[in-house]
């Protein structure tokens, strides 16, 4: 490891951090949407399958202070990544399997594991290797990199994957089943390959984390550990106002993720809008990556110049204008590939703009207190275990009202966010 003394340039991990920790959650709970889609599940199973596989990042505070105990915070995130990195070349074997469902399913639970302790050592380094001035100014950055992460496995991802399907492989993109499981073996691959090169990158350029006042030593020492890392995240003031905030802020955004992609690609029968896997993933890619860029810095730079306090709730209404967007897509279900392009370009930039007062809430004044560590793990995970359990019902609520009516659905569960944010306590002063 190199000296703690020596000075790292948050812009040469920042981005590729939060970039890889988007990666590993949009694989198990994005991708594995579309991909269970194409191998021939309903938007029932689909949504449900990949709404359980996002649990284990709602049970990081159970184990953060297990990962206090040795070493440093990089040295967890660079054996996660390392693991990561392994484990898909896995996915890639075992989707060669003909019953392959169980055992994917059990080391997508593992890799699940891996990948939220891979974001509470990350989150880790960040809150404790910058000071709030430079939280504030590199959340633009930190939420842009992990957004653009998510719409890299949107984009390139599960357009690599169509792509490989119809022109290398020359299967019909509108047929589902077994054929597409070589394409998205190659898609594991590729996706494996760059978290062992992140990791060697982070070697270098990433830095140690601070330690936590009187680390754990032992199992038994991590228990009384985390007993207090619950006790003093419950005795913090207003605290069930700010679980609230963590919890419903995007309660919306939880109905709205996994049916608005099986959305693009389901037929105009189904309600759809009837794009391929590399059409959607081109419009993600173009339109919505540059509309992200826009709306996340803007974001980062609107709290660090006027104070989170005072634009809370403005962007807690940026954060939901996509499902009114979402909403008219499927009333008109336009014909034009550039029409469908702008209401994802609208998506992308409102959820990048709004999405960063979600995460300095968590950091300025969530965090704050002896386990900063743990308890942004636990804003974190609430956060997480809404998108599971919204998630895991969202396919089965479609299924029933259809997409129109369940759009009107999703704006109507705006509400507790626009609550809760109106509500959301200050007791932490942003230096």
């Amino acid at each position: 490891m190199q000296p703690a003394t020596k000075i790292y340039n948050p812009l040469l991990w920042v981005p590729t951090g939060y970039f890889t920790m988007a990666l590993m959650l949009n694989l198990l709970t994005a991708a594995s949407v579309i991909m269970f889609s194409n191998l021939g599940m309903d938007n029932a199973e689909a949504t449900a399958y990949a709404g359980m596989l996002g649990i284990a990042y709602s049970l990081k505070p159970g184990f953060a202070s297990f990962l206090e105990m040795y070493r440093t915070k990089k040295f967890f995130v660079l054996c996660c990544q390392v693991l990561i990195g392994l484990g898909l070349f896995g996915v890639a074997a075992i989707l060669q399997m003909p019953n392959y469902l169980f055992a994917l399913l059990i080391l997508f639970w593992v890799l699940s594991f891996l990948g939220s302790a891979q974001d509470i050592t990350t989150d880790g380094v960040y809150i404790t290797s910058l000071d709030p001035k430079r939280q504030a100014v590199f959340t633009g950055v930190q939420g842009l990199a992990w957004n653009m992460g998510k719409l890299v496995v949107l984009s390139v991802f599960i357009g690599l994957a169509g792509w490989l399907h119809q022109n290398v492989f020359n299967h019909d993109p509108k047929v589902s089943g077994d054929d597409w499981k070589i394409s998205w073996q190659i898609v594991f691959i590729v996706a494996g390959v760059w978290y062992l090169l992140i990791a060697a990158w982070h070697y270098k350029v990433m830095p140690d984390g601070a330690k936590a006042e009187n680390p754990p030593t032992n199992f038994s020492e991590a228990i009384v550990t985390l007993k207090d890392t619950f006790v003093t995240f419950f005795q913090k003031k207003d605290v069930w106002l700010m679980i609230g905030f963590a919890f419903l802020f995007r309660i919306s955004y939880g109905f709205l993720n996994s049916p608005s992609m099986l959305f693009m690609k389901d037929s105009l029968e189904a309600g759809g809008l009837a794009l391929s896997n590399q059409e959607m993933g081109f419009l993600y890619g173009t339109v919505g990556t540059g509309a992200q860029i826009v709306g996340a810095l803007l974001g980062g730079f609107i709290v660090a110049n006027r104070g989170l306090k005072n634009v809370l709730f403005k962007l807690c209404i940026a954060f939901n204008v996509p499902n009114i967007t979402f909403l008219f897509l499927a009333i008109y279900q336009p014909s034009s590939f550039w029409l469908i392009g702008l209401g994802i370009g609208l998506e992308q930039f409102f959820l990048g703009l709004g999405a960063t007062g979600f995460m300095i809430y968590l950091m300025q004044q969530l965090s704050p207190g002896k386990y900063r560590m743990a308890h942004y793990a636990f804003g974190t995970a609430l956060m997480q275990m809404c998108m599971n359990l919204t998630g895991m019902v969202s396919g089965t609520i479609e299924t029933s009202l259809g997409y129109t009516n369940y759009f009107i659905f999703v704006m109507i569960a705006t509400i507790p966010s626009f609550l809760i944010a109106w509500y959301a306590p200050f007791h932490q002063k942003a230096d």
